[in-house]
């Protein structure tokens, strides 16, 4: 049954009336998928609604952030205090040192933690930290993971398997993209066989240990200590990108749950419980470089700012009091990607799942996906279907099957058999496609 969203689509038309393309991101705008996107009004828990008082379960969260759910009473509780004391000072509090201690104390690679505002300035300013500190000019990106929308990081693979990225959007200058070099994820090969021409040049490896922006692709057993042990042979800092996996696979990251220790890690999302935040940290020798410490000059007038720290501090606080809290969110998620694989066997319908802690992922793909060329080949018609399909039954997805999705300690067992129930539904639906 087709959801009614007259309101959301009069919203929209107005809405790109006065922003481009309507919206303040660009996967917000349905592109990918068709239709008119909901204009949501208001959270809770693991529920979310729009404009036209349509209900739906969440699976978005945010993109990441809201591991609570949303408007979690103490987050809120917390932020309403925190609201009659100011919004920013532009001067240092207690609430930023506290803050950092939670962070390097759940990760201890962060040795050193500089506050910013949002991934993008965590990402940019890890990779000027890391060419001032080594002395070199090049980074290495892998095809598919994605860092922020500054020039360095917004390029993509040319030719061949190691190459010099090429840019990946118009306003991306040629010189900048060229000291950006691109690997397949997955591919230790081909990164040895680029160290072996260029390493002396390279400054960093910058890396989503468990990329979400390709959809979810999960690293091939032992590949992410390879890559470790490459880049430190050839004195190449590792940057572990954990905005996204960052609290989400572990307590830890993703560095915890394989056991490795980075560079710099970039960290976002969770730590500002669903406010705009973002963190970069690392070893002391390194972070002793930025400024005023050192000459690495990196600033930002609300960096820190006390509600974002109190939003923050108030979600860690929930997660780092509860030994329980990463088991029981790893076994919903688990649990949901089970159902839908079963769904998607039950109808026929090819699929590949994949999840670590409370990230998740599909991909329409008879075969393996491991890298961003595999998961390129993926069916995205069938993709359109499911996602619509399961909208019209109230379950909020990524419009993209190139985005991860993100269970919460807040959904309910009640919530994954409803979930369950519309993939069985929106698979019946995949699968009558498929065959016309």
């Amino acid at each position: 049954m087709a959801l009614n969203l007259d309101k959301s689509a009069a919203a929209f038309a107005e809405a790109k009336q006065n922003m481009p393309g309507g919206v303040n991101s660009p996967v917000r705008s349905y592109r990918g998928v068709g239709g008119t996107p909901p204009f949501i009004a208001s959270a809770s828990g693991s529920r979310i609604v729009d404009i036209d008082g349509n209900e739906y379960i969440d699976y978005v969260g945010s993109w990441g952030p809201m591991i609570l759910g949303h408007a979690h009473p103490i987050v809120t509780a917390a932020l309403q205090s925190a609201l009659l004391r100011g919004t920013s000072y532009g001067a240092p509090t207690l609430l930023e040192t506290e803050l950092a201690k939670k962070v390097r104390q759940a990760v201890p690679a962060m040795e050193l933690v500089r506050m910013v505002n949002s991934g993008t300035e965590a990402t940019m300013s890890a990779l000027r930290l890391a060419r001032a500190f080594t002395k070199r000019d090049r980074i290495v990106k892998f095809d598919g993971c994605y860092h922020g929308h500054h020039d360095s990081l917004l390029v993509k693979a040319g030719s061949g398997a190691a190459t010099f990225g090429v840019p990946d959007s118009p306003g991306v200058p040629t010189s900048v993209a060229h000291t950006s070099l691109t690997l397949p994820f997955n591919d230790i090969a081909a990164m040895e066989e680029l160290f072996v021409q260029q390493g002396e040049l390279i400054a960093a490896v910058i890396i989503e240990p468990v990329p979400g922006n390709m959809g979810m692709v999960l690293p091939q057993d032992g590949y992410l200590a390879k890559v470790r042990e490459l880049t430190a042979h050839y004195g190449i800092l590792l940057i572990f990108d954990e905005v996204m996996s960052g609290f989400r696979v572990a307590l830890g990251g993703a560095q915890a749950h394989f056991g490795i220790k980075p560079d710099l890690v970039c960290l976002g999302k969770v730590i500002g419980g669903g406010l705009p935040v973002g963190a970069y940290g690392g070893r002391h020798d390194i972070m002793s470089c930025i400024s005023p410490s050192g000459p690495v000059y990196q600033a930002g007038t609300l960096s820190g700012n006390p509600l974002a720290m109190t939003a923050g501090l108030a979600t860690l606080g929930e997660i780092m009091d509860n030994p329980d809290f990463y088991p029981q969110l790893t076994a919903k998620t688990k649990a949901l990607c089970e159902g839908i694989g079963a769904a998607a066997a039950a109808t026929g319908v090819a699929i590949q799942s994949h999840q670590l802690g409370s990230m998740f992922g599909l991909f329409f793909n008879a075969n393996p996906v491991t890298d961003y060329a595999s998961a390129a080949t993926s069916d995205q018609a069938a993709f359109k279907v499911w996602f619509h399909t399961m909208l019209e039954q109230g379950v909020y997805l990524a419009p993209s099957q190139f985005e991860a999705g993100f269970m919460s300690a807040i959904h309910s067992d009640a919530d994954i058999e409803k979930t369950l129930q519309a993939a069985k539904v929106a698979m019946q639906a995949v699968a009558k496609s498929n065959k016309q």
